[in-house]
């Protein structure tokens, strides 16, 4: 469901401060993203962009579900966008779950005057 190792990376990459700041604007754009999947969008599109969203934070079978997703649209097929959403909501509580066993703070000094 999340790819962990993907996860490290983005967060040595950024750096943990970044980390969480992007952390938090990815959560809340995918919800608003996965909120407003349906017809009348270009659902192709959408499901590229959360594709490669999701790949990037280590959701994997999330990922893997817009690129069924998408190949379906481009060819006008249905979308199960439940399954989407379902998965969603499931990688999105492992992650908030797991998220701070995997990388712990690390204690904040504090000076004396």
């Amino acid at each position: 469901m999340i790819d962990w190792d993907k996860v490290a990376e983005l967060r040595d990459e950024i750096g943990p401060t970044d980390f969480d700041e992007v952390t938090a604007l990815f959560l809340e754009d995918t919800d608003a993203t996965v909120a407003a999947l349906g017809p009348g969008h270009d659902l192709e599109g959408w499901l590229h962009y959360l594709k490669g969203s999701a790949l990037t934070m280590g959701f994997v079978e999330l990922s893997g579900l817009c690129l069924e997703g998408e190949a379906a649209a481009a060819r006008a097929e249905q979308v199960d966008l439940e399954e989407i959403r379902f998965a969603y909501a499931n990688a999105r509580t492992a992650f908030l779950r797991d998220l701070p066993g995997r990388f712990p703070q690390p204690p904040r000094r504090i000076t004396l005057r």
